[in-house]
Order: structure tokens, then C-alpha cells, then sequence
């Protein structure tokens, strides 16, 4: 038989510590934790490998920078043209974060293969090329570039059959809303309310209307149930007679370091509705592109916009 003051030592001994709560540790794989039992580590997501292309311009540099602020991300590289003043730079350099060791290469496919992922803002051929090597990867191409014509949708649509490809005229959530916004509005209103889009950008800027303005008149047109090819008005100029009822016009601005503004108007009788989105600063579209990459990271092959990355 234990003394009572044995039995008080023994009891002490089998006791939780104070500063332990078994409702406080976790569960493991739905079962109770029982203490003493070894607990089971998830092994950790490793950082989705991302590449650059284009990766000297001005949205090249911001998507350096917004990859090197993302913990769940890692720089693979990054691409320019053939004959580039910046071929073999350090791209931690070109975007002002320091040396990282990482050059600038003019070979695509090689940095595809060693990739999870592109972010593309370059030109309509470009990205035709690179939607083709994204699909021969089977990897997540995020592509920013406007001013695509024809051939070069074909191509994203085709890459889309095997690649993860998400596309956006505008990858910020501000202007995403605002499509949103508009659609809806443009839906509720009927054609006797004029829909005018407005929009300026720097004077650098070689397409127009903006991609972001197109983005905003598909979803003017998809409200009111239209095709926005026959019911855009891309040009007025001289004797051009009355408005048509129902068309949905674009004005187009172009000077100074304007980053992007754009204005949609709902003009009717009386009164006028508008739904504007200022952008001051560009690394709003590499943080959208960026958290774009993550969200394809494993959705396998298909065609996505924003607004399934934004759950819009």
C-alpha cells in the first residue's frame, strides 16, 4: 500500500500540465488525439514555380516584385525577345529588389519546362507562342496581353484544350467588379439608355481601345443580350448622323504616364449612371496575376477569366 504521500506523487505524475488542454490540440485525420500518441505532419505545399515572360517591361518588373512578396511563390525566370539590351540581366536587379541570380533568357521552352506556371504581358504573337508551349507542358498560362486579334484567340482557345490558360483584359479586382457592375446594370436598364465607355491611358500605349474597355463592353453587351461586334461604336467622326439606340460606344484617350482610367456611362433621359475604375498603380495587375497563377495551380486544362479566379 502507497503512503499518502506517495499516492499524491503518483497522481501529480499521470496529470496533463497546467498549460496543456486536450480540446486544444488538434485532431488527427477526423480521429480523437489520444496524448502520448505521435501526431501526423502533413508534408508542405512546396512553392509554385513561376516564370516571367517578358520580364524587363514595366509589367514584367511589377510581377518580379509582386512573385518575391508572395510566400507561396518562387521565381523561375524570365523571358525577353531575341536581341534585347536586357538579355543575361539579373532579374532581382531589373525590378530593384538586388542581385537573385536569375538572368534573363531568351529560351521559352526551356523555362516552361522547369516551370508551374507563366505570366504573360507581351504582344499578341507572343502569347500565341506561348500558349502553344504552355499546353505542351501542361502547365497554368496566365495571360495579360491585349490587343489579341483573331488568330491569336484561336490559338489561347486551342492551348486551353491542355493547358490551364486564364485570361483577363484587366487583372485587378476593382475593374472586375466594375464588369461585374455593368453587366448587371446593363441588364436592367433597357437600350434607351446609352451605354458610352470611356477610357485614357499613358501615351505609350499601342492598342486601343484598351483591353480593359473591351472587357467592360462584352459585359454591357452580355447584359443586354447582344453581340458587342454589331453594337460597338468604335470611331465618330465628321457628319455622322443621329445615335443609334442600343449601341454601345468607345472613346478613346491617349497621353502623359496615365496608368488606366476607365468610365462606363449609362446616359438616358434626365439622368446618367456611371461606373468608374481609376488605377494608380500597376502592381494591382501583378498582385491579380500572381493570385490568378495560385488559384490554377492544379484545375487541369481550360479557358478561365477573373471572374472565376474573384468567384464573381
Amino acid at each position: 500500500a502507497k503512503t499518502p504521500a506517495k499516492r499524491d506523487e503518483a497522481l501529480q505524475a499521470t496529470e496533463e500540465p497546467a498549460d496543456v488542454r486536450l480540446d486544444a490540440l488538434p485532431a488527427q485525420g477526423g480521429r480523437c488525439y489520444t496524448p502520448g500518441q505521435p501526431t501526423e505532419r502533413r508534408p508542405a505545399v512546396p512553392e509554385m514555380k513561376i516564370a516571367v515572360m517578358g520580364a524587363a517591361g514595366r509589367m514584367g518588373r511589377e510581377l518580379i516584385r509582386a512573385i518575391a512578396a508572395d510566400p507561396g511563390c518562387q521565381l523561375s525566370g524570365g523571358t525577353e525577345a531575341p536581341g534585347s539590351p536586357d538579355m543575361g540581366r539579373d532579374l532581382g536587379e531589373l525590378a530593384g529588389l538586388g542581385a537573385n541570380g536569375i538572368q534573363v533568357t531568351e529560351d521559352a521552352l526551356d523555362l516552361i519546362a522547369r516551370s508551374d506556371a507563366i505570366i504573360d504581358f507581351t504582344s499578341p504573337k507572343a502569347t500565341a507562342v506561348f500558349a502553344g508551349l504552355a499546353a505542351n507542358g501542361r502547365i497554368v498560362h496566365v495571360i495579360g496581353t491585349t490587343g489579341l486579334d483573331a488568330a491569336s484567340e484561336a490559338a489561347i482557345t486551342a492551348a486551353a484544350r491542355h493547358a490551364t490558360i486564364i485570361k483577363s483584359g484587366n487583372m485587378s479586382l476593382g475593374v472586375n467588379l466594375a464588369a461585374a457592375l455593368t453587366e448587371r446594370v446593363a441588364a436592367v436598364l433597357d437600350p434607351d439608355w446609352d451605354i458610352e465607355i470611356v477610357e485614357m491611358h499613358h501615351k505609350h500605349k499601342v492598342d486601343a481601345p484598351s483591353g480593359t474597355a473591351l472587357m467592360l463592353g462584352k459585359a454591357a453587351a452580355k447584359g443586354r443580350g447582344v453581340d458587342l461586334t454589331s453594337a460597338s461604336v468604335r470611331v465618330r467622326d465628321g457628319h455622322t448622323g443621329a445615335r443609334r439606340r442600343g449601341d454601345i460606344g468607345f472613346a478613346t484617350l491617349r497621353g502623359g504616364s496615365v496608368i488606366g482610367d476607365h468610365t462606363v456611362i449609362f446616359a438616358g433621359e434626365g439622368e446618367e449612371i456611371s461606373i468608374r475604375h481609376h488605377a494608380s498603380d500597376r502592381s494591382i495587375f501583378a498582385r491579380g496575376a500572381v493570385k490568378a497563377a495560385l488559384w490554377g495551380r492544379g484545375k487541369g486544362p481550360g479557358l478561365f477569366s477573373m471572374t472565376d479566379v474573384l468567384g464573381l
